[in-house]
């Protein structure tokens, strides 16, 4: 019988992780150009779209992408600001370096800055932000993910001891 783990390699997981970052991403290049649009610059339509995409992606990962059905808790909402930090201040790094090594403004390095970003905010959010109490990002029982029909085992009758000595 094969189960779910609650590993990085959860491909649904990553796959929900995955959905959650398009619509969230969507949202916040939305809000960065109607941001624009209403005159508040660069620096502040992306650091309003990225908010808005932040908080967004936070809810959406806690409660489907994660299943947490708890109330909000203010800790798990740093320690996703943590490690969002963490992973955008690798892909800035990856776009700096890049651009030292003199590929200014190449598309590539940021698609690179972009999935290096992606999993390491994956693997902190299913191992540091979003822990269950196993500690592994997710709460489900070994029985909820198998991959098929739950696995009854046979019921054992007692038979009546019918040929019992008085």
């Amino acid at each position: 019988m094969r189960t779910w783990s609650s590993l990085p390699f959860d491909y649904r997981r990553m796959l929900r992780f995955g959905a959650v970052g398009l619509v969230n991403t969507a949202l916040g290049y939305a809000v960065i150009l109607a941001g624009l649009a209403l005159g508040l610059g660069d620096i502040l339509a992306n650091a309003t779209g990225y908010a808005v995409g932040l908080v967004l992606g936070f809810f959406l990962n806690r409660r489907w992408t994660f299943t947490r059905r708890e109330g909000f808790r203010p800790g798990t909402a740093l320690r996703y600001g943590c490690v969002f930090l963490i992973a955008y201040g690798i892909n800035l790094a990856i776009v700096i370096a890049a651009r030292s090594a003199g590929l200014i403004e190449s598309p590539l390095t940021h698609l690179a800055g972009i999935c290096v970003y992606s999993v390491v905010f994956y693997l902190g959010s299913a191992h540091f932000v979003f822990v269950g109490h196993e500690g592994r990002g997710n709460e489900r029982t070994a029985r909820d993910l198998t991959d098929g029909p739950r696995r009854v085992p046979p019921v054992q009758f007692l038979e009546p001891n019918c040929h019992r000595e008085q």
